[in-house]
């Protein structure tokens, strides 16, 4: 039973409750970031430390905050995590940093994040709430990399820096533009809710 429930905090932010497909939460970087997988990586890897982080601290603080100030102890907690990967990737990938932009040091006030802390690092123990955090933030990366693979491979015909098709190959430029995000996000949530239907079928 212990396994069970181990297995369904880190698998229901891959599918069943995935904070992209199913919630709808953390669309502003997703939106922005995913027309270049390499940028669309270093977002997902930078939201799953601070996931990962901030649920293991409220989950270990959970029983001395008082309920009054849960709210603004765990944005100082969330800030805490987000000030560490914005100078972690300041000092060694500057790059990476400028091209995240304004949504790197946004992730603070991310949806998310802060909602996961409320819903159920504030409620769980350390492990399950450890395993929450690796399923959403896995979620989120996994989505955000598979968008930003369809609008890079279509918009300008690379992965990073792999070139997919030929020199005669026309970008679809559409798909590296903002509506070929939404594009791309809303046939995804289609094909989610196609299959749920299947399962229940």
């Amino acid at each position: 039973m212990k396994k069970l429930i181990q297995w369904q905090s880190f698998s229901n932010g891959l599918w069943k409750e995935n904070p992209v497909l199913a919630l709808m939460l953390g669309l502003c970087p997703l939106l922005a970031i995913s027309s270049s997988v390499t940028d669309s990586l270093g977002m997902g890897a930078a939201f799953t430390f601070v996931l990962l982080g901030s649920n293991l601290m409220i989950s270990c603080l959970r029983r001395l905050v008082p309920n009054q100030v849960r709210i603004p102890v765990f944005i100082v907690i969330i800030a805490t995590f987000g000030t560490i990967t914005d100078y972690t990737l300041a000092a060694y990938l500057p790059e990476l940093k400028r091209n995240l932009g304004v949504f790197l040091p946004l992730i603070v006030v991310n949806c998310i994040v802060l909602g996961r802390a409320e819903a159920f690092a504030s409620r769980n123990n350390v492990l399950n709430s450890l395993l929450d955090g690796l399923g959403m933030g896995l979620g989120f990366t996994l989505i955000i990399v598979l968008m930003a693979v369809i609008r890079e491979g279509l918009g300008n015909g690379t992965l990073g820096p792999l070139k997919l098709f030929g020199q005669n190959y026309q970008p679809f430029l559409i798909m590296i533009l903002p509506p070929g995000a939404f594009l791309v996000l809303g046939f995804l949530i289609a094909l989610k809710n196609s299959l749920d239907r299947r399962k229940k079928c």
